[in-house]
Formats: C-alpha cells, structure tokens, sequence
C-alpha cells in the first residue's frame, strides 16, 4: 500500500504548499536553516523589483531559445552539488575554472546569466547575486516549460574561485546505490534524486555518454540488454561507433519531448518502458523506491510538478553563502577582486 506525503512549505503561498499525494518516500521540507528569506530584496528594499527583471529577461530569451530552460536546470546542478549554492561554476577566473571540468562539457545558459546580471545591476547596482539570479532565473525557466513555479528564497551571497578538481559530478554509468549515497551527501534522498532526475524529460546529451549502451555494455561486446530495441535502433543511427577525431554528436534526453523541451511526465513513463537514453536514468527501475516513484508519476504529472518543485527548494538550499560569507559580484564571471 503506498504511503501519503503530506508536505507544507511554511511562509509560502504557492502551489507547493500543504499538499498531500501519494508517494514511496517521505521528501522531507523544512524552512531554509540560513538566513536566506523569501522576497529577500524586497523585504529589505534593496532591490524590489528584481524578481520581476529576471522573468522579463527569461522571458526573452525562452521566446527566442526554448533550450534555456534545460541549461540552466544543469547549471543549478553543477553548481550547487559541488561547493554549495553559490554560483562558482559561473566563474572564468583562475588558473582551471570550475565550468571547465570534463563533466561540465556542454553546459550553456551563461551568457543568459550575463545578460540579466546586467540589467540588474543597472537598476540595482552591487545589490543581487550571480547565484540568486541564477535560481531565479532557472525557477522562470522551469515554469515556462509547463513545470512548477517552485519557491525560491533568496539572500545568498557569490562564492569565491573553485578548481575544476574538485568537480566529483556522477558519471552517466554511475550504479544505483552509488548515485542514491551521492544525493543523500547533498541532503537528498531517494525520492529527491528520482525527482531531479526527472530534468532529463528535456535536453540532450553527447553520444559518448551512452555509446558504451549502444555498444559495449559492461565491456560484453553487446548493447544494453535492457534497452528497448527499437530506442537501440534510432539512437545506433544517431551515435555511430566512435572513432578517434571523430565529432560527437548530441541527441535528446527525451524524445518525446525533443525540440519542444516541454516538462512532462514522460520521463518516467519511458524508464518503465525501458526507453531511457541515460544508463543513470534507466536504473530508477532497479530500486523498489524509485521504481514505485517513477510509476507514480508516469501517471501522474501533478505528483511530478509538485514533488520537483519540493526538490528544487531543497537542493537550493544546499550550503549557501549568506551574511558576511561571500560577495555581491559585479560581473558573474569574475570575483571582485
């Protein structure tokens, strides 16, 4: 028998509050243990309209591109599951910048960042932050692709340079259990995880990450056994053996919602199916909680929205600079100094 969740985010009168669905898992919710607030700049009248600055520009940007919205989704987690919320994979600065770590090939969205931290310092000068814009601009970008306009609390501060060694992100092949310890290091659990996978219902990636799924599963010589053989016929047709100097490819995370980058459910109702193009992905059928999650919201696309928008909040939550720790840049690319 499945268990009720029953979650509350107190203070914030979103749809995310007091809601109650069935789930495998408790996703635990609690107020930000910071000091980050809730309309932080216009409580404190530093920058009132900041919030409506950031979704104009999103706005904008998603009406030209609608691939904003997965980029900057994988910009959130780059940032956030390394040195904490605070907006280090956005720097060039240093001698190997974070952003230049090998699992952090193919991120985008910066120069949207760029874009809005100007307009914002042009009205509110030295007052926002790089990491605030960017998970104001990520929560804009979520809700226009048809997810959750999940709360956001702000107040974090900008951290300083971090090396590209220290990007420990899961690889693509990374084993259940292993990807399950990762999240929970990051106050995740399993049904947080299962949720923010969830991103990949739209993007796409290399054809590295699943050429060995394609062809050398485990090092047998043969394809996945568990991927459906029709999914295994279009993506060998997309993703070629490689060869050395040879490009690679892109392809989309989720078929079903390709060049539209829609949030939907399809994700999960793909893993059930064994449709996943992401080994990490398809082994969320291999677990009893995460099997139980994704079959819950591959039939139901408001226990997705609604559960995403719980974990998106929790993950920004995850060791943020506020107070007197970290700065106000000027340029999101560069520290002050």
């Amino acid at each position: 028998m499945k268990r009720i969740m029953c979650v509350a985010l107190p203070l914030v009168v979103f749809a995310v509050a007091n809601m109650c669905y069935g789930m495998a898992d408790a996703a635990e919710v609690k107020p930000p243990t910071t000091y980050l607030k809730w309309h932080y700049y216009k409580i404190t009248n530093t920058c009132r309209d900041v919030e409506e600055y950031v979704r104009h520009e999103v706005k904008l940007f998603w009406d030209n591109d609608r691939s904003i919205t997965p980029k900057l989704l994988r910009l959130v987690y780059s940032d956030c599951f390394i040195t904490g919320c605070d907006g280090s994979i956005l720097l060039d600065e240093g001698p190997n910048p974070e952003k230049n770590a090998a699992q952090n090939r193919g991120l985008g969205g910066f120069v949207a960042i760029d874009k809005i931290k100007a307009v914002v310092e042009s009205r509110c000068p030295g007052k926002v932050s790089c990491a605030d814009i960017l998970h104001l601009a990520t929560r804009d970008a979520v809700h226009l692709a048809g997810g959750p306009a999940y709360p956001v609390f702000t107040g974090r501060k900008d951290g300083g340079i971090s090396d590209a060694t220290s990007v420990d992100l899961p690889s693509p092949s990374i084993s259940l259990q292993k990807l399950i310890e990762y999240f929970k290091s990051r106050n995740l659990n399993e049904v947080h995880m299962t949720t923010l996978l969830g991103a990949h219902t739209m993007g796409r990636t290399h054809c590295s990450y699943i050429v060995d799924r394609l062809y050398n599963y485990s090092g047998s010589g043969k394809p996945d056994p568990s991927m459906n053989a029709t999914l295994l016929g279009s993506l060998r047709k997309l993703c070629p053996p490689r060869k050395k100097g040879q490009t690679d490819p892109l392809v989309y995370l989720n078929p079903e919602s390709g060049s539209h980058y829609n949030f939907t459910e399809s994700y999960y109702s793909r893993i059930l199916s064994n449709e996943a193009v992401l080994g990490v992905d398809q082994q969320l059928k291999n677990g009893e909680n995460t099997k139980q999650t994704a079959e819950e919201f591959g039939i139901g696309f408001e226990d997705f929205r609604k559960t995403f928008a719980v974990s998106m909040y929790q993950m920004g939550n995850f060791k943020v600079l506020t107070g007197n720790q970290g700065e106000i840049r000027k340029n999101c690319r560069y520290t002050n100094k």
